[in-house]
């Protein structure tokens, strides 16, 4: 038997590593989310200089110290002239663009930013013709960092905005009188030379989908720019997002049975399509 006061000794010292183990975990851990808080500040530090530095003041020499040679932009590009080129197309158009961010929050390896740019449309977008209006967009992209730099991002933007502020589309949309319906937008560029042909696929399709379940209207805008290209938007309203996706089914069934490819017909006739789907404001 261990005498009272080697037991009381012995008792002592349990407590005072366990005391010290505990203690030494606490540091542990609030080194660990110092550290974190850190590296979450500096990541913050990287986006905030990017838009300042890089994209407000056009210094696009470092990019590369901010971009990742492994992003992939939403164009296809890699690395800093990946994330450069959109940012090129659109300062071609919007020459004195200017971010204004709005919200810079950070969590882990990611940043959330929130923006609101402004520019006045002096040149080109996309075949659509100067129209000297200032344009305000807004858009928010969540970035992932790694050793300091960009390696992957999720941008969202207001397209449905941006084309009614370039009179694309009319300033107000009939918006759908219940929560489920949706439309389905397409805008596209066509060649003066493919105008023709485009009439008769839209033509066709037009009608088709008038035939199928779920189909409330259609829509479309048009206009020619100076170029004598043919940019159109149509708009086609469905009862719900179930529906939409069945049309579609629908449609390429109806492709396959013709023989008719609308990739190879996009590409053969040099059409460009951009397409979304949404859904009215006052139902969301």
């Amino acid at each position: 038997m261990i005498p009272v006061p080697a037991r009381v000794y012995l008792l002592s010292a349990c407590l005072l590593f366990t005391g010290i183990s505990n203690a030494q975990t606490i540091r542990k851990k609030h080194f660990t989310k110092q550290v974190n808080t850190t590296i979450m500040e500096a990541n913050k530090q990287v986006i905030k200089e990017l838009y300042e530095k890089a994209l407000n003041q056009q210094q696009t020499q470092l990019l590369p110290s901010y971009i990742s040679d492994d992003y992939t932009g939403v164009r296809g590009g890699t690395g800093a002239a990946g994330f450069q080129t959109p940012i090129a197309i659109l300062r071609a158009a919007f020459p004195d663009i200017h971010y204004q961010l709005e919200d810079l929050l950070a969590e882990g390896d990611k940043v959330m930013v929130r923006w609101k740019w402004t520019g006045t449309h002096t040149g080109t977008y996309l075949h659509l013709a100067p129209t000297g209006k200032v344009v305000t967009n807004d858009g928010m992209a969540i970035y992932q960092l790694r050793n300091g730099k960009v390696s992957h991002a999720e941008i969202l933007t207001d397209r449905l905005g941006f084309l009614q502020a370039l009179q694309v589309l009319p300033p107000v949309l009939p918006s759908p009188p219940h929560p489920q319906q949706v439309a389905f937008i397409d805008k596209f560029l066509v060649p003066a030379a493919a105008i023709a042909a485009f009439r008769e696929r839209t033509g066709i399709n037009r009608r088709m989908i008038k035939t199928l379940p779920g189909f409330i209207s259609d829509a479309a805008y048009e206009y020619t720019d100076d170029k004598g290209n043919l940019i159109c938007v149509t708009v086609a309203q469905w009862e719900s997002r179930e529906a939409l996706a069945q049309a579609k089914t629908s449609v390429q069934a109806s492709y396959q049975a013709s023989g008719f490819n609308m990739a190879a017909f996009l590409q053969e006739t040099g059409i460009v399509a951009d397409r979304g789907v949404y859904m009215g404001m006052d139902n969301q």
